[in-house]
């Protein structure tokens, strides 16, 4: 009987090489994947969040809100009283105007510019805007001052311009003492604001003589600080004491005369605020009447 011929086996040595295809494709595939992610459509997915949004937004019970009570006086005061300050425009971004518009003479030591929540005062020296011992306005304080009026007419604040002298006396036929001239040059500014548009009602004129320095009067220099020119822009209106004679007979001197402020139960209400009496029998409101006159800028 023939003998059986073993039968070789043959080993693959590449058989490696589908394992490895394998991996490579596997790792073709994670990247893929990866790369596909990254790639996010913006507007679909502003499209999936919106409808995400809207599904798990509440649904209100009620398309009308259903008043309970009385409504309160206090909150509809409040409103009125917050409408009223915005209608009176925002002293914070009068500032910024005016510091932008007037950088050159802010930079120049011209101008100065300081605010508190009640007030924003804008100083000038008067040597550009006034000859020396006159009242006429100069054609630089006209074109300074018809740049005032127009950022004034964005608004309805109230304004009161005041005018401010050294302690060098006047006697002149028109202006026998500084009073005259500080109180003329505060009305040739008024006017002049009135022709540029701005509401006269608006306006007021306040003349303080050397009576209100900021700097010493001993030195040329300090004279010359408190040669000025302020506009003084209030945040909102106070209304005026009123008089009223009492006709009563008999009525003693001490009851003769009887002030009635409008609107003094309102004005109450803001205990920050205070009446103050100036050198001039003004009344001035304010909750800082300590405002300085110096016009530092903050």
């Amino acid at each position: 009987m023939p003998r059986r011929r073993s039968s070789e086996l043959k080993i693959n040595h590449e058989r490696w090489l589908v394992s490895y295809a394998d991996f490579i494709t596997l790792l073709f595939a994670f990247f893929v994947v990866m790369y596909s992610i990254s790639q996010v459509n913006e507007s679909k997915y502003r499209v999936l969040s919106s409808t995400l949004e809207e599904a798990f937004k509440p649904v209100p019970k009620s398309s009308r809100p259903i008043q309970m009570g009385t409504p309160s006086r206090s909150s509809a005061l409040d409103i009125r009283t917050t409408e009223m300050s915005e209608s009176r425009g925002n002293l914070p971004q009068l500032e910024r105007q005016f510091r932008q518009e007037f950088a050159d003479l802010i930079d120049n030591r011209l101008m100065q510019i300081s605010s508190n929540e009640m007030w924003l005062q804008i100083e000038l020296r008067d040597s550009i805007l006034f000859a020396s011992g006159s009242a006429d306005v100069s054609g630089q304080a006209q074109e300074i001052f018809s740049t005032v009026a127009d950022i004034l007419l964005q608004t309805d604040n109230p304004v009161q311009i005041e005018g401010f002298t050294d302690n060098v006396p006047i006697q002149t036929a028109q202006y026998p003492s500084n009073w005259e001239l500080s109180a003329a040059r505060a009305s040739a500014i008024v006017k002049w604001m009135a022709l540029e548009g701005v509401e006269p009602s608006r306006l007021a004129a306040v003349g303080y003589g050397e009576f209100q320095p900021v700097a010493s009067n001993q030195t040329e220099q300090g004279r010359a600080q408190n040669r000025r020119v302020a506009i003084m822009i209030a945040r909102d209106q106070r209304a005026r004491p009123k008089r009223q004679l009492n006709q009563l007979t008999g009525a003693s001197a001490s009851t003769a005369v009887e002030v009635e402020e409008t609107g003094r139960n309102a004005d109450n209400a803001d205990s920050d605020i205070q009446a103050v009496e100036t050198g001039n029998g003004n009344l001035l409101f304010s909750s800082d009447p300590e405002l300085p006159r110096n016009g530092t800028a903050e």
